[in-house]
């Protein structure tokens, strides 16, 4: 199944905590894309600083709830500890998208209930894949069409590495 990822990080070395989130990624399941960097300040939550943001697109054989599972061990082995809401965190992996499922279960929405409203999730994740839709909902390039954009800022390097 194909899934999106969304990765954000903005404590201690950004970019290796992404890198390594990336790698973790690669070792279990097969990665499509990876966008860029985007730089982005954080929205909500206390004074904290500046994000570095990417997407990465997969394919997998693993369910959505095992996906997110894995999200969530990736996140504990970067030092994750979910203290405040929308706090400064070492590394945050949110599955955007799972095929063409969709899920009410608070556990896991989806698609990600508020992605459609985020320039630091649409721009990478139209960065990975411009020709990305969700069933129902529309294209993200249209999304990323009407979010305010200011305050996220492409990185032209560094790049995350993987093999496809």
């Amino acid at each position: 199944m194909r899934a999106v990822l969304a990765l954000g990080a903005n404590l201690g070395d950004r970019f290796d905590t992404l890198q390594a989130a990336v790698d973790a990624l690669a070792n279990e399941t097969a990665i499509v894309a990876v966008s860029a960097i985007f730089e982005t300040a954080p929205v909500g939550g206390p004074a904290q600083p500046d994000y570095y943001n990417a997407v990465v697109v997969v394919d997998t054989e693993t369910t959505a709830v095992e996906l997110l599972e894995l999200a969530h061990r990736i996140e504990a082995a970067a030092g994750r500890v979910r203290v405040e809401r929308w706090g400064p965190r070492t590394l945050d992996v949110d599955l955007l998208a799972y095929a063409d499922q969709r899920s009410d279960d608070p556990n896991l929405t989806l698609p990600h209930p508020r992605a459609h409203e985020r320039a630091f999730v649409l721009l990478p994740w139209l960065d990975a894949d411009p020709d990305a839709r969700i069933d129902g909902w529309g294209s993200v390039a249209e999304w990323a069409g009407t979010v305010e954009v200011a305050g996220v800022r492409r990185l032209e390097a560094p790049t995350l590495r993987w093999s496809p």
